[in-house]
């Protein structure tokens, strides 16, 4: 198939639109059964086209007749469909789905149907003829019927209808009376009571007024009945619709004509409103199919507390407050419960400003669940991705206007673009559909046009809007001036025809001057843009939006890498250049794990709606792998083990993952630190938590020992950047009030600027110094000397840092030795005689050696045969082993005194002595008197040469995923 150029073209989009879908929303990605799963091989890519040219076509025929996301399309053939209001056949295209069987005319606008099987009652093969070959007829159960011929497999098709009916549930919903409430079935007045006792204690019930009759019929103002030209006017759009009605149907069966739409340009009247709107968007169908859901969603979602309903909770009575019917509870009532059901219902959206407009709308002309639904398909289908919490759809599309405004409009785009004007404008318009730059009457008729025709006519709508303020908007000079005239253009848009009193707009009055300008009938404004841009077509627009879709994804991202480089510009020493290129390699390593032949699902990793910094997150694989490539502490076979425990160190929320601002935070100390840091750092290592039990069993010995030292357990290091909140200690209470007495105490207690200063000293982060740092044990120690031997394998002083370290080491073991004394006096009064005693040298001799074995055990080369010391110092090419053993350690009988460190047994003549420790201030003090490991921790590094390898390691790993994915099974399509 590469070689046709078309083909190819074709399936790399369809890729890169399901990449953006997935950054978009991994949990809809994830719940998307048509895709291909990670761990699917895939066979060959004839059949991955296959498969992604089907999921093309189901995407078209759901946005074609407004489906739900779940139908899938199952075929479509040519065919006529016989017209009765036109006594003619009409070609177009039979579509065939699971709950569905739908019709589109070949010429644009000339004929729609949609038939729901739940709606159906007979299908049947007609007698065919010459002049009608091979008909299909189609009853529905309001008696509708259908007329389809010129069939090419004529039985087939029957059959396949027939399968879909039978898995189709009987539903007592349907169109049964063309009078009746949508979505409501008649019944009795004693059903209807005793319905009305049963939930009359839920949130939700049929007993509400809101729940059978829209805010409108509930707060009609009670004026005297209008028989003027207004009144006659909506009662002969009203007569219209009820002949249109009678001869093309009524309900979802309804064929969609020509007609159709110049009734729906015309304006719909009041009455209609809801009806129609929920018939158009394909509300009614999901609703019907979906009984009794959002009574149960209100009870689930009601009494629950979370950002979402704190928003809604902030915004309702911001929401139209005008209106007199959002000026007391029951509107406001419903309203809450509407946005409150929909939070809970789809938390990846939760709530968006300008939701609550838009919902106040619908309950105007709606019941509240024709009210929720209507929310449910504009947010999930006719405005995808414009109500989450980056509002990418609306951005796409202000990116779509821009480039529709540059078709259209050259001239004043180039000038547009100069003022910045249009990314600024166009956000407010789409989000709210004009409802909240317009008077409501007005908008309210592009609402209507809106549930017909799609976001098509927005985008209509605005250039047209550009275009009247043409020569105004060419003479401005900067961005306010043109805003004024927009604004005040859109205020004075008026609907001569509306029989409501007028709403008044809070926008027009704020910027109406002294010389308002003149009006604009709503309804030449909606014909001038379908006679100047009325060529553009929804397939088009979507074409536009895939590749805008692509530059936002960019932007945002882009967007994201600046936040999180400017908030870690303050907590890390790396240069903006350097972040940025981390901040790139970490990505594209969380990217990589999650979506190629990573065990975790990429929904578990990536949140968009988290901050930017805590956005990208890696397990500690990935980091081992990371850390291997850029951290300047190189320990050869030991760097796995110093890596997972530098991930332990930094995963504080022990989720088994760590975020950007920690990756940078660990890695920043290691470059940037001070002497005093880096061992800070290296200390750390070496102690729970970053030691796990595993690796240090006899730590577990001594658990008791250093509780009692240290009150507290240590956090990580406060100076690396990562600062958690610790509490006041009560020695330091008791230090604040130690000097008062028993009455200015009682006094102080009850002053409430006292507990104010204790609550802001508590707020307090508190600095850790090395003095809070932990006692080491001898085990962990020994640990960290083989650390250190393993750091220095490959420097150019490395026997003098051997020898310094061999040095260090001894110095520390008898500053523990003689440490241990006091610190068991102090602890075990009954054994001071025995700590008095001078300490055995054979015990000294056995520490010391087991540290000598230790860096033995860790040298990467072979140890030389033993030398007097007069030798060794005379030699200058010594083996590591040497070095260490001919400096302040005496070594003797190595193999018979010796503990094997992580071999977890003993050998004989040697046990670790539990109550040996040392501080951190010890261990620094130790390192200061040699020079090489003083010049080695404060030397300058320079992370540019890792992060060049670690890039093109990421060139290589790429090249060898793309080769072996039909070999490899975990590897992920």
């Amino acid at each position: 198939m590469f070689l046709n150029i078309n083909d190819t073209f074709k399936l790399m989009e369809q890729l890169a639109n399901i990449a953006m879908r997935q950054l978009l929303d991994n949990e809809a990605f994830a719940a998307d059964r048509s895709l291909p799963k990670p761990g699917k091989t895939l066979k060959n890519v004839s059949a991955l086209k296959r498969d992604f040219d089907a999921r093309a076509k189901n995407e078209r025929y759901r946005t074609m007749f407004r489906l739900t996301q779940d139908e899938r399309l199952d075929g479509h053939t040519d065919c006529t469909l016989w017209t009765p209001f036109a006594k003619m056949h009409v070609v177009g295209q039979l579509f065939i789905s699971n709950n569905y069987i739908c019709f589109n005319s070949r010429e644009e606008d000339l004929c729609q149907l949609i038939i729901p099987l739940r709606e159906v009652s007979i299908v049947e093969k007609a007698d065919s003829s010459s002049v009608l070959p091979c008909p299909v007829s189609i009853s529905t159960k309001n008696k509708m019927n259908f007329l389809f011929a010129n069939l090419k497999d004529r039985d087939f098709l029957v059959q396949r209808i027939s399968d879909f009916l039978q898995r189709t549930p009987d539903s007592s919903w349907g169109d049964t009376s063309p009078l009746s409430p949508i979505g409501h079935s008649t019944s009795s007045s004693a059903s209807s009571a005793g319905s009305e006792s049963i939930h009359r204690g839920r949130q939700y019930h049929l007993g509400l007024p809101t729940a059978s009759q829209c805010l409108l019929q509930l707060y009609h103002r009670n004026t005297p009945e209008d028989l003027g030209p207004k009144a006659m006017k909506e009662k002969m759009k009203e007569e219209a619709w009820n002949i249109h009605f009678s001869e093309f149907g009524r309900g979802v069966c309804m064929y969609r004509t020509s007609r159709t739409r110049e009734l729906i340009l015309n304006g719909i009247p009041e009455r209609l409103r809801g009806e129609l709107w929920l018939l158009f968007s394909g509300a009614q169908n999901e609703m019907a199919t979906h009984p009794g859901y959002y009574g149960d969603l209100v009870e689930q979602a009601m009494g629950m507390c979370s950002l979402a309903t704190e928003e809604i909770e902030r915004d309702l009575h911001r929401s139209m407050p005008e209106h007199r019917a959002f000026q007391n509870e029951t509107g406001i009532a419903a309203l809450r419960r509407v946005l409150t059901s929909y939070a809970h219902r789809n938390p990846g959206i939760g709530y968006c400003q300008a939701m609550n407009i838009v919902t106040s709308v619908l309950l105007l002309y709606c019941p509240e669940e024709e009210a929720f639904w209507l929310l449910v398909a504009l947010c999930e289908r006719m405005l995808p991705d414009y109500y989450n919490t980056r509002v990418v759809g609306a951005l796409v599309d202000q990116g779509v206007f821009e480039d529709l405004t540059r078709a259209f409009l050259p001239l004043l785009y180039e000038h547009m673009q100069e003022l910045g004007v249009i990314s600024t404008i166009s956000l407010s318009w789409f989000l709210t559909l004009f409802l909240s730059v317009m008077p409501f009457d007005s908008a309210v008729l592009l609402v209507d046009c809106f549930f017909y025709e799609g976001i098509k006519v927005i985008f209509q709508v605005a250039l047209a809007v550009l275009h009247d303020n043409m020569d105004a908007l060419l003479s401005c000079s900067d961005e306010g001036e043109a805003m004024t005239i927009l604004g005040r253009y859109l205020d004075n848009v008026v609907n001569k025809q509306t029989v409501a009193q007028p709403i008044p707009h809070l926008h027009a009055l704020l910027t109406s001057g002294d010389d308002p300008p003149l009006e604009i009938d709503i309804f030449d404004l909606i014909k001038s843009s379908y006679e100047k841009f009325g060529t553009l077509r929804s397939d088009v627009i979507e074409q536009m939006r895939f590749k805008q879709r692509l530059k936002v994804i960019q932007s945002l991202e882009d967007t994201a890498k600046r936040s999180v480089v400017r908030a870690m510009m303050t907590e890390s020493a790396f240069s903006i250049e350097e972040l940025e290129e981390l901040y790139c390699l970490f990505k594209s390593k969380h990217m990589t794990s999650c979506y190629w032949g990573s065990t975790s699902s990429a929904a578990e990793r990536h949140d968009p709606s988290l901050p930017y910094l805590e956005q990208y997150r890696i397990d500690p694989v990935q980091f081992t792998q990371l850390f291997t490539v850029l951290a300047p502490w190189v320990c050869g076979g030991h760097t796995k083990t110093l890596s997972a425990r530098l991930f332990r160190l930094l995963d504080q929320n022990q989720d088994g993952l760590v975020n950007f601002k920690e990756f940078i935070t660990g890695l920043s100390g290691m470059y940037h630190g001070d002497m005093t840091e880096k061992l800070k750092l290296l200390y750390k290592l070496h102690l729970p938590p970053a030691l796990c039990p595993e690796e240090a069993e006899s730590a577990l010995e001594a658990t008791h020992f250093f509780t009692q030292d240290v009150p507290r357990e240590s956090s990580f290091l406060s100076d690396l950047d990562i600062s958690g909140q610790q509490e006041v200690t009560s020695g330091d209470e008791e230090k604040d009030g130690g000097g008062d007495s028993e009455e200015k105490k009682e006094e102080k207690v009850k002053d409430y600027r006292y507990y104010l200063r204790m609550w802001a000293k508590e707020k307090e982060p508190k600095t850790e110094t090395i003095k809070d740092l932990p006692r080491m044990n001898q085990e962990q120690f020994i640990d960290l000397c083989k650390t250190l031997y393993n750091m220095f394998s490959e420097e150019p002083l490395e026997q003098q840092l051997y020898h310094s370290i061999a040095t260090v080491a001894s110095l520390l073991l008898r500053i523990g030795e003689v440490g241990k004394k006091f610190n068991n006096g102090s602890k075990r009064s009954d054994s001071a005689a025995a700590q008095a005693q001078p300490p055995d040298p054979q015990r000294e001799e056995s520490d010391e050696s087991q540290v000598c074995q230790a860096l033995a055990d860790a040298q990467l080369e072979p140890a030389a045969p033993q030398t007097s010391e007069e030798e060794t110092k005379d030699n200058t090419s010594v083996s590591s082993y040497s070095v260490v053993s001919s400096g302040s350690l005496q070594c003797e009988d190595i193999a018979d005194d010796t503990v094997l460190i992580g071999g977890g047994e003993q050998r004989r003549g040697s046990v670790l002595d539990v109550d040996w420790s040392i501080t951190f201030e010890q261990v620094l003090a130790s390192l200061l008197t040699e020079p090489p490991l003083v010049d080695y921790f404060e030397r300058k590094r320079d992370i540019q040469i890792k992060m060049a390898t670690c890039k093109a390691q990421r060139a290589v790993e790429r090249q060898t995923s793309s080769t072996s994915d039909h070999e490899l099974p975990q590897h992920s399509i």
